[in-house]
């Protein structure tokens, strides 16, 4: 029955002959790392991580990130080799993933973050590095202090409500002296055109995928993840990205005490249904010439 479905999703893939790269986005737990496994296998190629949790090392469990078992069946890259309090954004990711563009084996990029995505395709501006100090400003500040900050203009193309993202203008403008619109319009060209890969975002029924996300975060609990968390918690710093992983800080509100197991999985398992929201809003706007990749069907 496996083999059945693996030859299924198979042969309703774009043609892979060549060695073009192969993209593949989806929101979380609709099983593209699976895909990737199966792409790898058959066709070659080393899987290469794009989803901003999975590169932490502390984090396998609660990322979901591929077993010791999924790495025996294929190469992998870029997961789990960043520290948990190690600075790491999509620049890094992006100077990481170009030299994997031009080796023999075909690389297999997956994941779920859609600015990773972005800067490999669109072309990403290249920004200084933010001083620790004016992050630490940034950090102290309200979001209504945040916003009052930031160029009109460049405060036009954001999420008002996204705190990172308004974060992120405020102290590069801050740092710099110039609008993150400034520096977003002497964007290079991308280091990989969609043209030059075989792109495939997945599409995925909603009420099909909140079930398995409901199940797959019930089967993290079982596989351990509030022990990988609970390791982790003399070191926890809410402020740190590692720790914003979907799942971490719900199960250390259970390990303080504030909330029932039952709660804390029924707060991640929404919060990751939120996240996935988001996601297929992103795919859809910004992936309108992808290959459609329905695996529900």
């Amino acid at each position: 029955m496996a083999d059945t479905t693996k030859n299924r999703l198979l042969e309703r893939l774009p043609d892979l002959s060549d060695d073009k790269p192969v993209l593949i986005a989806g929101p979380t737990a609709s099983g593209k790392s699976e895909l990737a496994l199966q792409i790898a296998e058959c066709f070659g190629g080393v899987i290469v991580n794009a989803d901003a949790s999975q590169v932490y090392d502390c984090w396998r469990i609660i990322s979901a990130r591929p077993s010791e078992q999924d790495e025996i069946r294929a190469r992998h890259a870029l997961y789990g080799h960043i520290a948990f309090d190690q600075v790491y954004s999509t620049g890094h990711w992006l100077r990481e993933v170009i030299p994997l563009l031009s080796r023999n084996t075909r690389p297999i990029i997956v994941g779920g973050t859609g600015l990773y995505f972005s800067a490999l395709t669109e072309g990403m501006a290249d920004i200084p590095t933010t001083p620790p100090s004016v992050r630490a400003r940034a950090d102290e500040m309200e979001l209504h202090e945040l916003i009052h900050g930031i160029e009109t203009k460049t405060l036009q193309r954001l999420d008002a409500n996204n705190r990172a993202r308004v974060q992120r203008a405020w102290e590069v403008q801050v740092a710099t002296g110039r609008s993150l619109r400034e520096w977003q319009e002497e964007t290079p060209p991308p280091a990989l055109s969609p043209d030059n890969a075989v792109p495939i975002v997945f599409e995925t029924d909603k009420a099909w995928l909140n079930e398995r996300i409901t199940r797959r975060f019930d089967q993290m609990v079982q596989m351990g993840a509030l022990d990988e968390v609970a390791a982790m918690r003399g070191k926890y710093d809410p402020a740190l990205p590692s720790f914003k992983a979907i799942g971490v800080p719900e199960l250390m509100a259970h390990l303080d005490g504030l909330c029932s197991l039952e709660e804390a999985t029924e707060k991640a398992t929404v919060a990751t249904r939120q996240f996935a929201k988001r996601q297929r809003t992103w795919f859809r706007a910004r992936m309108k010439t992808w290959h459609r990749f329905d695996v529900a069907n």
